[in-house]
């Protein structure tokens, strides 16, 4: 048993900086997306990324249900549509407020995104209070953007691609 409690922990969480995405889905459980810092890769043989999702949150029936997911890395300057997708706001909402394409699973993909992961859900781990899922990409999409967006430290911050 561990003798660290859930503060402290979090409290150490905000010094490891972390790229910001949102997570989407559609498909017969509906449309669905979330923000989430919870990413990273797995493999690239095959190219797998994992994801965490707290079961209790209000969309996680949309992705146990679809079984698909897409992943988009934000860049610098999209710091309002982070906090609207990580907040209550209807989902009708959230999807409003940016530009979507259908990616090849059917999942909303982020048009102005660093990076976009369209991905099936090849396995699913419960852990405490989160599932891991666990994604095999399909297909990504790359865009030239020049600035990423992390959160370190409780706040947004602009990483600068270097120069070539």
């Amino acid at each position: 048993m561990s003798t660290v409690d859930q503060y402290t922990f979090r409290d150490a969480m905000a010094c490891v900086g972390a790229a910001v995405n949102i997570i989407t889905t559609d498909g017969p459980g509906g449309r669905a997306g979330f923000t989430a810092s919870a990413v990273c890769s797995v493999t690239d043989s095959p190219p797998t990324l994992l994801v965490c999702l707290n079961r209790s949150a209000s969309v996680w029936p949309a992705f146990s249900a679809n079984r698909t997911l897409c992943v988009n890395t934000l860049s610098a300057g999209q710091e309002a549509l982070s906090t609207l997708f990580g907040g209550k706001t209807a989902m009708d909402d959230r999807f409003a407020a940016a530009r979507w394409q259908s990616g090849e699973t059917g999942c909303p993909r982020l048009e102005a995104a660093l990076v976009s992961f369209d991905c099936r859900i090849s396995q699913v781990v419960s852990v405490g209070t989160h599932d891991i899922l666990f994604c095999h990409i399909v297909s990504l999409v790359r865009h030239p953007t020049p600035q990423g967006l992390v959160w370190f430290d409780r706040g947004y911050h602009a990483l600068m691609r270097p120069a070539c």
